[in-house]
C-alpha cells in the first residue's frame, strides 16, 4: 500500500536496521577493540598555551619497564605546505601534521608533544610523567580582539594575510580576508535612514564543543608486508586513510581503515588526532596499538567550534523592506588557519533578498585548540548576529517578525547575497507554516518576563562522491554495502531508497558500513550530504540491478522485452514478483561510485518561548517549535530526531556552553561536570513541523536535514530573552550572570 506521498517505503517509519545491535550492546565502538599483545598509547600534552620547545628528553620514559616506544615530532616525516580537502574544511597538511604532534613550538594548552606506547595504560601514564621538556614560555592571545591588535603577539612568523586574493608580506594573526559585495551600500543605507530605520550591533559567541559522548579512539595494526589496518570511530574512513597517508608518507593503497560504530561526531570526527600516532607506534613496534582520549583531552586537544566577533548593520524602510546590509565577521581559527568563516558569510543573509550588501570575513589564529566543523559550521554564529538585528528592526518598525520574513524572504529565482541564484527552495513555506502554527497563535505572559523569539536559518547541503554495492540474494533480500558512516540513521535512509526502487520492504535490505578496501571511495558523513548523495548512488545501483534482472528474465522467459514496475517483472502474459525473480537471477550485483550533484539547500524557521527569572537570571525554555523544509522525509522519525537534536545543541550554545580560559590560556572547565551542556531538565518537548518542498536535484526530492536545525536556535532564544527583559542581548552564552547584568540596565 502506497503512502500519502505516493511511495511505498519512503515516508514510512521502519525500525532501524542497526537498532537491535545498539540496544543489546552488540555494536562495537572504537574502544571496544582488543588484540593479544596490544600496546596502549598515552600522549604528553603541553601545559602552556604558547611556548617554544627548547629541549625534549624521553630517555627515562624509554627505560621504564613495560615501555616499548616513545615518539616525538621529530619522528614524523616533514610534510610540505599543501592544502587538501578531507571534509567540510580544507586542511593545510603541514599544519595538520604539526597539530598531531608539535615540532618546534606549541600553540595551545593540550597540544601533543610526545607519545608513549606501553604494555598497559597505567604504565604508559606513568612513563609520560618521566618525559622532560624545557619550554620558553611566550605571551599568548586567546581572543580575536587580542589577536588583531597592532601590538599583538604573532603566532606564526610564516603566516601573512591573504587579503582579497592577494598575499601580504607582513607576519600577522589574520590568515585571510575575503569580501562578498553587490549593489550600492551607501544608497541602500541612505534610503533606510531617510525613510525607515538602521540598526547596527556587535555580537560575540564563545568557543563551544560538539559534545559527542564517545571520545576519540584508534587502534592500529601493522604487518611486516607494509599493510596498515586502522580501526576507529570516524565520520569518514577514506578521509582518515588519506590524512594518515599524507602525515606518515605511507602509501594510501596499503592503509585499510575499518570504521566502527560512532558515538557522535557533529563534524568533530573528520580531522585526525590520535590515529596517526597509533599507526606510527604500530609501524615502529610491530604490535597493535590503541590510543583512547580522556574527556579532558577531548576538550583541550580536539577541535571545537570557533568563538566569533561579528558586527552587523542592516537598514530597512518603514514598510519593512530591507535596503542594505553589511557585516564584519571575525572567526577564531584556533592555533592554525582554517575556521568556518566562509560558511558563516555564505549562510547569514541567505534567507533574504538584499539588494545592497557587503560581507567581510576574517580568519584569525589564536592560542586555542584548532577549530573544527560543528554541525553547519560557521552558520549558527553568523545567523545569530543577522537574525538578532532583524528582530530589532521588526521591534522598531512594529512589524510582526514573520510578516517581515514573508515580505523579504528569498524565493526560487532570487539571487543569494553571495552570488548564486536560488533553485527550488521552501523558505517562504517554513515561515507560513510557523505563522499558522498553534504555538505562534498562543499567548505569552509578559508580566512574568516571558518572551517569544523568532529566527530563520539556512545551510547549503553537500553532495560529493559516494559508493554503493548491492547484491541480490536468492531469497530476494539485498546486501547493501556502503562507505558512509552512520551517525543519524543513514543506514536506514539509504536502504529505504534502494528498497523503494526495487519495490521491496526496507527490512529486506541489509545495509552495512564497510572498510576502505571493500567499497569505492566515499566522502565524509558531513555537510548534510549522506542521505542525498549516498542515497542517490544507492538508487543508481538499484536501477542497475533491475536492468540486469530484466535482461535475465527476458532470457528466462524467451522474450525480447521485460518491464518492471512496483516490484513486479512482466512481459506479455507473464509476471513475477521481485523475490520470485531473485530465485531465477541471483546473484546479481549492482555497483556504483559517483560524484553526485544536485544538493538542495535547506531552510528552517523556529519559534521559542522563554521565561526569565528576575532574581537569578535563569532562562527557562517554555516551548519550542522547529519548522523546516526537509525536501522529502525519507524516514520522518529520524528527520524529527535530527531537528530536535539540533535545537538542544542550540539551547546549549545560547544559554550555557563555553570554554572558560584562565589568564595563561588554560581551559578551566574541561569536563562535562563544568562544561555546562543542556540536560533533560533544561529542555522542553520540541515540536517539529516537516515542510516538504522536494529538491529537484534528487529523484525522491531529498534535502539534507541534519545541520539546518542548529542554525536558528541561538538567535531565536536571544530574541526571546531580549523581548522578555526589554534589553537587546548580543553576547552568548546568556547564562544567569550575563542576564542579571542585562537586567541591571533596565
Amino acid at each position: 500500500m502506497k503512502s500519502g506521498n505516493g511511495y511505498k517505503v519512503i515516508g514510512s517509519r521502519p525500525i532501524r536496521h542497526d537498532g537491535v545491535d545498539k540496544v543489546t550492546g552488540r555494536a562495537k565502538y572504537g574502544a571496544d577493540l582488543n588484540f593479544p599483545d596490544m600496546l596502549y598509547g598515552k600522549v604528553l600534552r603541553s601545559p602552556h598555551a604558547h611556548a617554544k620547545i627548547i629541549s625534549l628528553d624521553v630517555s627515562q620514559a624509554l627505560e621504564y619497564p613495560g615501555v616499548k616506544d616513545v615518539i616525538t615530532g621529530s619522528d614524523l616525516p616533514i610534510v610540505e605546505e599543501r592544502v587538501a580537502e578531507f571534509g567540510e574544511i580544507p586542511e593545510n597538511m603541514r599544519f595538520l601534521s604539526d597539530n598531531v604532534l608539535a615540532s618546534e613550538k606549541v600553540f595551545y594548552k593540550g597540544q601533543p608533544i610526545a607519545v608513549v606506547a606501553a604494555t598497559d595504560i597505567h604504565t604508559a601514564e606513568e612513563a609520560v610523567d618521566l618525559i622532560e621538556v624545557e619550554y620558553e614560555i611566550l605571551a599568548s592571545v586567546t581572543t580575536v580582539e587580542e589577536a588583531i591588535a597592532p601590538d599583538a603577539v604573532v603566532l606564526h612568523q610564516s603566516l601573512t594575510t591573504n587579503t582579497l586574493g592577494e598575499k601580504t608580506d607582513i607576519p600577522t594573526n589574520i590568515a585571510s580576508h575575503f569580501r562578498h559585495e553587490n549593489g550600492d551600500l551607501s544608497l541602500g543605507f541612505s534610503q533606510a535612514e531617510t525613510n525607515g530605520v538602521v540598526v547596527e550591533r556587535t555580537f560575540t559567541t564563545q568557543t563551544v564543543h560538539q559534545g559527542y559522548i564517545e571520545p576519540h579512539t584508534a587502534t592500529a595494526k601493522y604487518n611486516p608486508d607494509g599493510e596498515l589496518t586502522i580501526w576507529t570511530s570516524t565520520q569518514g574512513a577514506f578521509a582518515v586513510r588519506d590524512q594518515v597517508a599524507e602525515i606518515l608518507r605511507h602509501s594510501a593503497s596499503k592503509i585499510k581503515v575499518v570504521p566502527l560504530e560512532i558515538g557522535g561526531g557533529f563534524g568533530g570526527k573528520i580531522r585526525v588526532y590520535v590515529i596517526p600516532l597509533a599507526a606510527l607506534l604500530s609501524i615502529r613496534t610491530g604490535l597493535p596499538v590503541k590510543i583512547t582520549m580522556s574527556r579532558e583531552e577531548v576538550f583541550e586537544g580536539t577541535g571545537p567550534a570557533p568563538a566569533t566577533l561579528i558586527r552587523v548593520k542592516i537598514g530597512a524602510t518603514k514598510d519593512g523592506r530591507i535596503t542594505a546590509a553589511e557585516a564584519d565577521l571575525f572567526y577564531e581559527a584556533g592555533a592554525y588557519p582554517g575556521s568556518a568563516v566562509g560558511a558563516g558569510a555564505n549562510c547569514m543573509f541567505t534567507a533574504y533578498k538584499i539588494p545592497n550588501l557587503r560581507i567581510d570575513g576574517f580568519d584569525v589564529v589564536v592560542n586555542k585548540p584548532r577549530s573544527s566543523a560543528y554541525r553547519a559550521p560557521g552558520a549558527p554564529n553568523g545567523s545569530f548576529a543577522a537574525e538578532c538585528v532583524i528582530d530589532e528592526i521588526c521591534q522598531k518598525l512594529e512589524i510582526d517578525p514573520l510578516e517581515f520574513r514573508l515580505f523579504n524572504g528569498a524565493k526560487e529565482g532570487d539571487r543569494r547575497p553571495t552570488g548564486p541564484i536560488h533553485g527550488k527552495i521552501g523558505y517562504i513555506e517554513t515561515v507560513s507554516a510557523a505563522q499558522t502554527h498553534e504555538h505562534y497563535q498562543s499567548e505569552i505572559d509578559i508580566l512574568k518576563r516571558q518572551g517569544r523569539g523568532i529566527a530563520s536559518g539556512y545551510w547549503g547541503n553537500g553532495a560529493g562522491r559516494s559508493s554503493v554495492n548491492l547484491t541480490v540474494n536468492g531469497d530476494g533480500t539485498i546486501m547493501l554495502l556502503e562507505g558512509s558512516t552512520d551517525i543519524g540513521g543513514s543506514r536506514a535512509s539509504i536502504a529505504m531508497q534502494a528498497a523503494e526502487v526495487l519495490g521491496i520492504a526496507s527490512e529486506d535490505v541489509r545495509p552495512a558500513v564497510v572498510d576502505t578496501n571493500t567499497i569505492g571511495e566515499t566522502g565524509v558523513t558531513g555537510g548534510s550530504r549522506t542521505t542525498h548523495a549516498t542515497g542517490l548512488v544507492a538508487i543508481r545501483a538499484a536501477e542497475d540491478v533491475i536492468t540486469q534482472m530484466k535482461g535475465q528474465m527476458a532470457d528466462h522467459w524467451e522474450v525480447n522485452q521485460v518491464d518492471f514496475s512496483d516490484g513486479v517483472f512482466s512481459s506479455s502474459n507473464k509476471s513475477c514478483g521481485f523475490k520470485e525473480a531473485a530465485k531465477i537471477c541471483a546473484p546479481v550485483v549492482g555497483s556504483v561510485t559517483e560524484s553526485t550533484g544536485g544538493a538542495g539547500g535547506g531552510f528552517g524557521t523556529h519559534i521559542v518561548d522563554v521565561e526569565v527569572d528576575e532574581e537569578t537570571g535563569k532562562v527557562e525554555i517554555l516551548r519550542y517549535t522547529a519548522v523546516q523544509d526537509v525536501g522529502t522525509a525519507i524516514h520522518p522519525s529520524y528527520v524529527e530526531g535530527q531537528m530536535q537534536g539540533g535545537v538542544v545543541q542550540g539551547i546549549g550554545w545560547a544559554l550555557s556552553e563555553e570554554y572558560v580560559f584562565g589568564e595563561n590560556g588554560d581551559m578551566k572547565n574541561s569536563s562535562f561536570l563544568d562544561y555546562r551542556m543542556p540536560t533533560c531538565y533544561d529542555t522542553p518537548m520540541i515540536d517539529t513541523v516537516l515542510v516538504e518542498v522536494p529538491n529537484p536535484g534528487h529523484p525522491f526530492g531529498v534535502r539534507g536535514v541534519g545541520e539546518v536545525p542548529l542554525v536558528p536556535p541561538l538567535a531565536a532564544i536571544a530574541n526571546a530573552v531580549s523581548r522578555a527583559i526589554g534589553v537587546r542581548m548580543t553576547d552568548l552564552p546568556m547564562n544567569p550572570g550575563v542576564v542579571l547584568k542585562a537586567l541591571d540596565k533596565i
